[in-house]
Order: structure tokens, then sequence, then C-alpha cells
């Protein structure tokens, strides 16, 4: 299979035009007119996942590599090294961040990781009913994400109404309607900013919430990559934090 047909499938399951304005999701490294041996989905690149990567593959990865235009290739930063070993082995890159986020996986972690049911979804955020006490549903919340830190703000004991954002979704606390916001990468000034409008916080963090990337865009992918005898090798980058 060429990429350009990969990468026509994956925009029907996700059109890459959803992606946010400052977003870069697409095809990052390599050419349309590539053949794709081997396939490998990640959440992100590092190292390490790379020196298991086959010479001519594709790499589908939630997170893009590159974010602003690079105007020097001196090797001295995280992405222009992952890139020197992409070219190398001559690994091509395709990237579902933003419109990903949007149409599959806020649902899919609410639903298929923590048990919840949405009730409707606006954009990015997903929205459900519950009716439990904030440190049962904390609780419930930590064990099925594995969770090895506690960052919470609790401005209610009970909890009706939750929204839920994987990764950074701070910056839409302006647009919650829910009595407590699930996302990652809380702040202390957010944690001041959410306390003020009586919203309750779980951080869920960015890694442990968007891990799940990969088998729920495999879940899209896989009865089409049987019938064009491929295979894709769910694989991940590891957390870049350290709680152990």
């Amino acid at each position: 299979m060429k990429i350009k047909k990969l990468y026509q499938l994956l925009d029907e399951i996700s059109p890459f035009e959803l992606q946010e304005g400052w977003d870069n999701s697409g095809l990052i490294v390599g050419s349309f007119d590539d053949e794709i041996n081997n396939i490998y989905i990640s959440i992100d690149l590092d190292m390490q996942m790379l020196d298991n990567i086959k010479p001519n593959s594709l790499i589908i990865t939630h997170h893009p590599l590159i974010f602003s235009p690079i105007k020097t290739l001196n090797f001295d930063s995280y992405s222009t090294k992952i890139l020197k070993v992409l070219i190398k082995k001559d690994i091509s890159l395709i990237s579902m961040h933003t419109n990903f986020d949007k149409t599959h996986l806020n649902r899919y972690v609410a639903e298929e990781v923590l048990d919840l049911k949405v009730k409707c979804d606006e954009d990015f955020i997903c929205y459900s009913n519950i009716n439990s006490s904030f440190d049962k549903f904390y609780n419930k919340i930590s064990k099925k994400l594995g969770l090895d830190y506690k960052k919470v703000v609790k401005c209610h004991n009970k909890i009706e109404k939750i929204a839920l954002v994987t990764g950074s979704g701070m910056s839409l606390i302006s647009k919650i309607d829910a009595d407590c916001f699930l996302t990652g990468d809380i702040k202390y000034h957010d944690a001041m900013e959410a306390k003020i409008r009586g919203i309750s916080l779980i951080d869920i963090g960015h890694y442990e919430s968007e891990k799940y990337f990969a088998p729920a865009i495999m879940a899209c992918l896989e009865e089409n990559l049987k019938k064009n005898q491929l295979k894709a090798i769910i694989t991940s980058s590891k957390n870049p934090f350290d709680y152990k």
C-alpha cells in the first residue's frame, strides 16, 4: 500500500481539515508515493522506540513531531534528533492530533477506558452525567488510568456532571459547564481559576489520558488493513515523567 492510500483512509476516519490552526497534523515525513512495508502506531516518538522500528516503515503518531518551522538542522533538539533517525532509516510519519481528539479520542477514553456514558460532545469536550461523591469518583478514575499521583481541586463533595478533555485542556475552562473537569497538565494558576469558578478538577495526566490513541485508531483501521494484508503494530514511547 502506498502512503497516499492510507492517508486517504485516515482522512475519512478523522478529516485532517478539522485540526486546529496551530496544529501540524498530516504527513510530516515522507512522500505520498512511498510504499509501506510496516505500520506502527504510538502516541509519540522516542529514541528507544525508534531502535526497534524497521526501515521503510510508517509510524502514525498522535502528537506531531514538528509544530514550528525548523530553520536549522543541527540535531541538538528533540525534534531534529528524531528527524535524523527517521530520514536515515527511511521511516515516514503521519500525525493525527487535534482532528482525532475531536472525532474519536476524547469519547474513546470516556467510554472505553473510564466507563462513562457520554451524553454529548462539543468539539473537544465530552460531557457525562454521573451521581457520585467526589472522592469515590476520583478513586474510580485514578484506578482506571493507573495514576501515580493525586492532583485535584475539590469544590464539591458531590458530582452530577463531568467534562473531559484528554491531554491538555485547561485553555477551555471558560467553556466548561460541569461540576468537575477532567484533563491533564493542570498548573497552579489553572487551579486558582477553577476554584473561583466553582469547578472541581482532576488531573488525569497528558500521557496517561492520551496513551490510548493507539488502540483507538487501531479499532478504526483494523478491518481495512486486513483487506490489504497489512498489520499495524501498536508500540509506545515512554512517559517522559517517571513517578516511580
